[in-house]
């Protein structure tokens, strides 16, 4: 045997080295990278949606694509930032996406899958609350900021002592392209709402880009839509579940698709409360399959997946249970407009999931600050990336019940129970 690797070693230095198995690939990767410090430096991204948007590459089905991708405010964050700092913030910039790609052979009518190979994540992330902003608005009206140190394993931060988040990246904002009928419902059913009081977010074209086509002197200005609600294209889901491994089918609006990704989180719990995860740009990798027809059956996204939520469930937790139930005299921001003085005069709603969710989460932040120590405002950033919101049941009539879900793996040193 050392005869015979002495020889082969002696014949490369003879004959010159040969190639080793790196060099051998049968895949063809399509590499959507970024260009410039902002989207708006970037050709290949864009914050709004509409079926003009052009793409910036094309793929075959079965190409590994892959998206660098920035984070949800393309901001100018740093290590170094506080919550002065989210002054600058500007919303109309909310989100950044990459692409979009068109995918060679895809047709309205079909279904996209598109299978999440995985995310390299940058080095910086950050949780924020921003006033005005997430499911406890009301309560938590002052500006704060988390930011973490982050890797292929977990996320540490100054300002929340004694806390590893796990790391279980996913893409919080993946979709499709509408078509002209999806953006003409959409909008409509999204302006009644806001006639109704409901909160809408309605074309915006300040920060709008593609400028082209989505600026304030654009022909679509009025009508590109804001990529902060998610849709029936997919985008801003924020569905943690969704992890390397799993596969998403989103219905084809427009021939090609429009495949982009955007908003990667490093880690967020269902819900993601103070309304970020762990934030940051990343380098995702997907590959994608066309399921001709699909579209028939298939309106909205749906996942594939195997062990992924089995692997995400954490070793030891601890849960508050929340019943649809509030204060006299208090409305609920979520609920504000509805404008119902029997809300206003009710101590108990009658099958509210949304009233239980907030039950459920107050009682959870009093958990982490009486347990862990940490503020009112840290027990609201960490509910936000390592907290689950879940539904218990939608049949005990008045009062449904959704579970918080605190995963104690995340301290360093947990309770016992």
């Amino acid at each position: 045997m050392r005869t015979s690797i002495l020889f082969f070693a002696l014949l490369g230095l003879q004959f010159g080295a040969y190639a080793d198995t790196t060099d051998q690939t049968w895949q063809r990767t399509v590499v959507v990278a970024k260009q410039g410090a902002h989207c708006v430096d970037d050709r290949n991204c864009f914050n709004r949606y509409h079926p003009r948007i052009p793409a910036v590459a094309r793929a075959n089905p079965g190409d590994t694509i892959v998206f660098h991708t920035r984070d949800a405010l393309d901001s100018d964050l740093t290590l170094d930032s506080n919550a002065d700092d989210l002054a600058a913030v500007d919303l109309n910039l909310v989100h950044p996406m990459t692409g979009p790609v068109h995918i060679e052979g895809a047709k309205r009518g079909d279904v996209l899958a598109i299978t999440l190979l995985d995310i390299e994540p940058d080095q910086y992330g950050y949780t924020v609350i921003v006033p005005g902003f997430g499911f406890l608005r009301d309560i938590y009206t002052e500006p704060h900021l988390v930011n973490w140190r982050v890797s292929r394993t977990h996320a540490e931060s100054d300002q929340m002592p004694g806390v590893r988040v796990p790391y279980e990246a996913f893409m919080g904002s993946v979709g499709v392209l509408p078509g002209e009928p999806e953006v003409e419902r959409w909008l409509l059913r999204e302006t009644v709402l806001g006639s109704m009081g409901g909160i809408a977010l309605p074309p915006e074209p300040t920060g709008a880009l593609p400028s082209a086509i989505c600026g304030p002197q654009a022909p679509y200005k009025d009508k590109c839509l804001r990529t902060i609600p998610p849709r029936e294209n997919g985008g801003n889901m924020d569905v943690q579940q969704m992890q390397v491994g799993t596969t998403l089918l989103l219905p084809c609006f427009i021939d090609g698709c429009g495949l982009f990704v955007g908003d990667v989180h490093y880690a967020q719990g269902d819900g993601e409360v103070s309304g970020t995860a762990i934030e940051m740009g990343a380098v995702v990798r997907v590959s994608t399959e066309i399921r001709k027809g699909l579209g028939r059956m298939i309106k909205g996204p749906e996942v594939e997946g195997g062990a992924q939520i089995k692997n995400m469930e954490p070793s030891q937790f601890y849960q508050t249970i929340g019943y649809p139930i509030k204060a006299g005299g208090e409305v609920p921001a979520p609920l504000q407009y509805l404008e119902s003085e029997k809300i206003k005069n009710l101590e108990n709603l009658s099958e509210d999931l949304t009233l239980a969710a907030r039950d459920a989460l107050i009682k959870m932040i009093a958990y982490i600050q009486r347990e862990y120590g940490l503020t009112a405002e840290q027990a609201y950033i960490l509910a936000s990336v390592a907290v689950d919101l879940r539904v218990g049941q939608v049949v005990d009539v008045p009062n449904y019940v959704v579970t918080a879900v605190l995963n104690e793996d995340v301290f360093v040193n947990p309770r016992r129970h």
